[in-house]
């Protein structure tokens, strides 16, 4: 399969399952300058051998059905073409999925938890398909855990009415690479809940998109991040709005702290001329709390309709408020501790967020650990 016939935007040009459609990145190109490709090890020039593991274990909720699949099942690649040479190559790469079963009108009784547990040196390579079938709901839980160097596509195929929620935790070691592309595909009145905690590994580079096939779609998409010293954490999003009457809402908030630590967020949200009707907003804060650290945030809003009934973006970057610290420092509180409330509070908006007790009680821990350094 090669080119898509279909240029993406003026921002994503280009989507192919053809390698040789893309072209080597140097840094120069706007979706590569940000991107250390040094610390990539290979995942975008194609000289990362192949010869690691990443271990995909499965607790299943009962009423989801769990099947490994070669390349050749039809559900595979069905909802998405990489965008970029790091998903080309992992299109290329990877020998089995693991597709995910809601079937029609199920309910889960509980999450359904992947963790994938990196195992020693060398690349690999993954794919996994989420299909929930019209009228059912389901979470999916995503643990990224161990030390690898990978490269990954996920599909999210949210059916006619469906309900997904999703939680992706990257808790890397701090030698890990990771580069992954999550793709929701909503239909008809189908809803896509999606919640990202980046917090471990060298260089993360994440790219969530949601794209709609039929009116009335609602796409919620937040993350959470806390960045130490070297490490090199980025975000990038396409919301692409096609259909009349669909929303879709961003909110991601991060913490920086230590020299070299960068922060890279790119949000980018199409509303076509046959979008009308669409209501979005997309929001990036970060909190530089020493010196050393840098965040770069670049929010892009392309509207070619001017039917729309909501359509904005926002994004700031700075040091903590003095203010806020001195109130509560007039309150008694010693500066450590008033200087910990306001992040706390800063990430917490968004991590409260997490329906998942347990998730979202080791994510605030984690949140903590960060912070007693």
């Amino acid at each position: 399969m090669g080119l898509n016939e279909k240029p993406l935007s003026t921002l994503h040009e280009k989507a192919s399952f053809d390698l040789g459609d893309f072209e080597v990145p140097i840094g120069r190109e706007e979706s590569w300058r940000f991107t250390p490709l040094s610390r990539l090890k290979g995942l975008h020039n194609g000289k990362a051998e192949p010869v690691g593991h990443v271990r995909l274990d499965v607790e299943a909720a009962p009423e989801v059905v769990v099947e490994t699949v070669g390349r050749d099942d039809a559900r595979v690649g069905k909802a998405f073409t990489p965008t970029d040479r790091v998903s080309a190559q992992a299109w290329n790469s990877f020998e089995k999925a693991t597709v995910i079963t809601v079937p029609r009108e199920a309910v889960t009784s509980r999450p359904t938890v992947l963790t994938l547990t990196g195992e020693g040196d060398g690349a690999a390579y993954g794919h996994i398909v989420v299909k929930v079938e019209p009228m059912a709901e389901a979470v999916v839980v995503l643990d990224h855990k161990g030390s690898a160097v990978y490269a990954d596509n996920i599909e999210f195929v949210v059916g006619d009415g469906a309900n997904l929620k999703v939680v992706s935790l990257q808790d890397w070691d701090d030698d890990a690479v990771h580069v992954s592309h999550h793709h929701a595909q909503l239909a008809k009145d189908a809803t896509f809940r999606s919640f990202v905690v980046t917090l471990g590994g060298d260089l993360v580079r994440l790219s969530p998109s949601v794209a709609y096939t039929a009116p009335g779609g609602d796409a919620d998409m937040s993350g959470v991040y806390f960045v130490d010293a070297g490490q090199h954490l980025e975000h990038r999003l396409l919301v692409d709005h096609s259909q009349p009457n669909c929303k879709s809402n961003v909110d991601y908030r991060g913490a920086l702290q230590g020299q070299d630590a960068h922060a890279v967020w790119i949000g980018d949200v199409i509303i076509r001329v046959e979008a009308e009707g669409t209501d979005t907003y997309e929001l990036n804060r970060n909190l530089i709390l020493t010196d050393g650290a840098r965040a770069d945030s670049v929010p892009n809003l392309e509207i070619l309709t001017g039917e729309v009934a909501g359509a904005g973006h926002a994004s700031a970057s700075g040091r903590l408020d003095d203010e806020h610290i001195f109130y509560l420092q007039a309150r008694g509180i010693p500066y450590d501790e008033a200087r910990r409330l306001v992040i706390r509070g800063f990430l917490g908006q968004l991590i409260e967020k997490i329906q998942i007790e347990e998730i979202r009680d080791r994510v605030l821990s984690a949140v903590e650990a960060e912070l007693a350094r």
